[in-house]
C-alpha cells in the first residue's frame, strides 16, 4: 500500500501554533477548498456509483452505508436526507455505522477495528444481489468498512469504496473504487476535515445523481420529495406553480387532490383527465416526469 497522504503533514503546518488565528483560519479554510477540488478527477467513477446506485432502487433493493468514525458521520449526513428530498422509503436506506447508535454520541475509536461486528451487521439486513452498499474510508483500510464490503460482495450486491488514499486495501475489493485523492490535512492526520470534506461533496454528487436518474429530479426541482412540515409544503406548492404554469392557489388544490404528489398534481394541471390517469402515465415513463409529460402532450396532439 503507498503511504498514506492522510496521515502526513500539511506543507504548511509548521509553526502554526504560533500564528495569528486570521492566519490559521485562512490556512484551514485554503485546505478545505483544496480538498473540495480533487472531487472533479473522481466524476467518472462518481458517475459509474451513482448508476449502480440508481440500479438497485429501481429493481427494489436497498441502498446500504457502512463506516467508521467521521467517515461514518458523512455516510449519515447523506443518508438520512435521502427519504425527505427524494421521496426514497425509508426502509430502503441503511446505515451501518461502528460502534451501532452509541456512536452518535460518543465516537470511540475500538469499533472501527470490530471486523465482525461488520460481517454480523451486514448480516442483519438481509443484504442481496437487488441491493447496492457504499463503504466509506479515509484510510481506505478501515476493518469494519472493508468487512462490510467483502460480505457485501459475498452475497452478490453492488459495492462501491470511497477512500483517500491511492492504492487503497478496500479498492481491491469493491466493484466501483472512488479514490478521492486530498492532501495531507492541516492537522495531521484529522480526516474530519479535508477527506470528510471531500466525502460529503462526493456522497452528495452520487445520491443525487443517482435521483436524477430514477426520475426524481426535473429542471432542478426535487418533484420526488415528502412533504412533511410547512415549508416542504410551501416548497411543493412553489413547485407545481412554477412547472406547470399555475397559481399557488390552484398548486395547492391539486397537491391537495393528488395526496401530497408533486408528479401527480403537475400531471392533473397539464391536463391528465383523472389521477389514474396521471399515476398510469408516470409508470409508463418510469417515473420520469419529463417523459410523463410528452406522453401527455403527444396524446392530446393524437385527439385534435
Amino acid at each position: 500500500m503507498a503511504p498514506r497522504r492522510t496521515e502526513a503533514v500539511h506543507k504548511h503546518a509548521s509553526g502554526i501554533d504560533a500564528r495569528a488565528p486570521e492566519a490559521v483560519l485562512a490556512l484551514l479554510a485554503d485546505a478545505q477548498l483544496e480538498a473540495a477540488a480533487v472531487v472533479r478527477a473522481a466524476i467518472p467513477e462518481i458517475a459509474e456509483a451513482a448508476d449502480k446506485i440508481a440500479a438497485s432502487l429501481a429493481a427494489g433493493g436497498r441502498l446500504v452505508y457502512a463506516a467508521a468514525g467521521s467517515s461514518g458521520l458523512m455516510a449519515l449526513a447523506d443518508a438520512l436526507e435521502l427519504p425527505g428530498t427524494y421521496g426514497i422509503p425509508r426502509d430502503r436506506v441503511f446505515i451501518l455505522l461502528a460502534g451501532g447508535a452509541d456512536a452518535l454520541v460518543n465516537l470511540a475509536g475500538a469499533p472501527e477495528d470490530d471486523a465482525a461486528q461488520a460481517v454480523r451487521d451486514v448480516a442483519a439486513t438481509g443484504l442481496g444481489a437487488d441491493d447496492c452498499l457504499i463503504a466509506i474510508s479515509a484510510s481506505g483500510s478501515t476493518p469494519f468498512a472493508m468487512a462490510a464490503l467483502e460480505e457485501a460482495r459475498r452475497r452478490g450486491a453492488a459495492t462501491i469504496a470511497i477512500a483517500n488514499n491511492a492504492g487503497a486495501p478496500m479498492f481491491g475489493i469493491a466493484g466501483t473504487s472512488v479514490l478521492l485523492a486530498t492532501p495531507p490535512e492541516v492537522v495531521a492526520g484529522s480526516t474530519r476535515m479535508g477527506a470528510g470534506t471531500a466525502q460529503k461533496i462526493a456522497l452528495n454528487m452520487m445520491s443525487t445523481m443517482a435521483a436524477i436518474r430514477l426520475g426524481h429530479v426535473h429542471d432542478g426541482y426535487m418533484v420526488n420529495l415528502l412533504a412533511d412540515n410547512i415549508k416542504l409544503h410551501e416548497r411543493a406548492a412553489r413547485m407545481v406553480s412554477a412547472i406547470a404554469g399555475c397559481d399557488t392557489a390552484e398548486a395547492q388544490a391539486l397537491l391537495a387532490r393528488s395526496g401530497g404528489s408533486v408528479k401527480i398534481a403537475i400531471l392533473l394541471a397539464a391536463g391528465a383527465a383523472s389521477l389514474e390517469a396521471a399515476n398510469q402515465l408516470l409508470d409508463g415513463a418510469d417515473q420520469k416526469l419529463r417523459s410523463a409529460l410528452s406522453k401527455l402532450e403527444g396524446s392530446k396532439g393524437s385527439r385534435q
